[in-house]
């Protein structure tokens, strides 16, 4: 075959959208090679989200449907992953070993924003990623009995840093290791970014792809400063289908905008309602408030999760639903929402600020 069709294949392959996520090659991956010779097609593609138990699958159907453009049949296809830094609020330093922080935010509170949080780490961990979990929800630190770490303390090899606990495969941090489970936060807005700021910063996370930021709720001056001062790469916005809910997410939305962070989608939780004697659904809560709230903001529908009681029993046990029950169908809902919201950050552009040197002017 000639250079031209090599070029042909090469586009192609950019063309081609991956099952399950509605977005191309082109827009979340990068295509390393593409040889087209002796009547055979080679192409190696590096992913830029974790889709370890999905690489097969996107595998057959590449070559399937390079085998159908080309009338060739002999095509092979090598698949691997790198998930890099993408870009962070332009006055802010991205964080030392983490590639790229995702704030999980809601307008209100009492959405299911810290469940949807710990489940869509989870499942990023299944997916072959290094995730951490950092609890930003200073008044209100759930995450520790989320994961069942609730009463341990993280451990400083030299008194001024802390090793991030872990469990299940993330790395976890929270105020709630550091202070006693009954003791009320009466902190001012100050106290409490000055508080995220040092579990952020003194943290020492190790090599993570993704940090997991389980943002307070609220779009007031904690909300504020906590966004304009934790470098960011995207956001997600967690809401229900009632008005009420979208109403103030919608006022979340728009801040991350104000402040120019990358909005990822948003993830509509509790969008129906599954009885535990027979199974029946039905949307308690209204539905088509996520659908809408996307459609006017023109940011993806991430994910439609359900409102289960099985999901807050499992929770409550230190057992999120991804790790207890993984063959449901909840848990396939957080899996789908944490692919798409990692396809959606490998859609951004990339950081690299790191990459350039730095300039020293000095006086001769």
């Amino acid at each position: 075959m000639t250079p031209s069709t090599e070029s042909d294949v090469n586009k192609f392959l950019n063309s081609i959208e991956l099952p399950g996520i509605g977005r191309t090659i082109a827009e979340v991956a990068r295509i390393i090679e593409a040889k087209a010779a002796n009547d055979a097609i080679l192409a190696r593609i590096e992913l830029g989200f974790p889709a370890q138990n999905r690489l097969e699958a996107y595998r057959a159907h590449i070559a399937a449907a390079l085998s159908a453009e080309t009338g060739c049949e002999d095509v092979s296809v090598e698949m691997t992953t790198k998930i890099v830094a993408h870009g962070v609020q332009r006055n802010l330093k991205p964080l030392e070993n983490v590639r790229n922080v995702i704030a999980i935010a809601s307008g209100k509170g009492g959405v299911g924003k810290s469940t949807v949080a710990v489940n869509v780490a989870l499942a990023l961990v299944a997916e072959g990623a290094r995730v951490g979990l950092l609890d930003a929800d200073i008044y209100g630190p759930s995450q520790p009995h989320m994961v069942g770490l609730a009463g341990k303390q993280p451990q400083s090899e030299d008194g001024k840093t802390m090793r991030p606990l872990e469990a299940y495969g993330l790395q976890v941090m929270s105020i709630g290791f550091l202070i006693d489970a009954d003791q009320p936060m009466v902190w001012r807005g100050p106290m409490v970014t000055s508080a995220l700021q040092q579990l952020l910063h003194q943290t020492t996370w190790q090599d993570l792809d993704y940090l997991i930021v389980d943002m307070p709720p609220g779009t007031g001056d904690i909300q504020l400063t906590l966004s304009q001062q934790v470098p960011v790469s995207g956001a997600v916005i967690v809401t229900t289908p009632q008005n009420i809910a979208t109403l103030d997410a919608r006022k979340g939305l728009a801040m991350f905008r104000k402040v120019s962070i990358p909005v990822l989608g948003v993830i509509e939780n509790m969008s129906t309602h599954v009885c535990s004697a027979c199974g029946h659904e039905e949307p308690i809560f209204g539905a088509g408030g996520g659908e809408k709230m996307s459609q006017d903001f023109d940011v993806e529908l991430l994910g439609q999760l359900p409102l289960d009681s099985r999901i807050r029993e499992q929770t409550d046990s230190g057992k999120p639903t991804v790790l207890a029950d993984p063959d449901s169908a909840a848990a396939a809902a957080y899996r789908s929402a944490a692919l798409n919201m990692a396809a959606a950050q490998a859609a951004q552009g990339r950081d690299y600020a790191s990459k350039f040197p730095k300039i020293v002017v000095e006086d001769s």
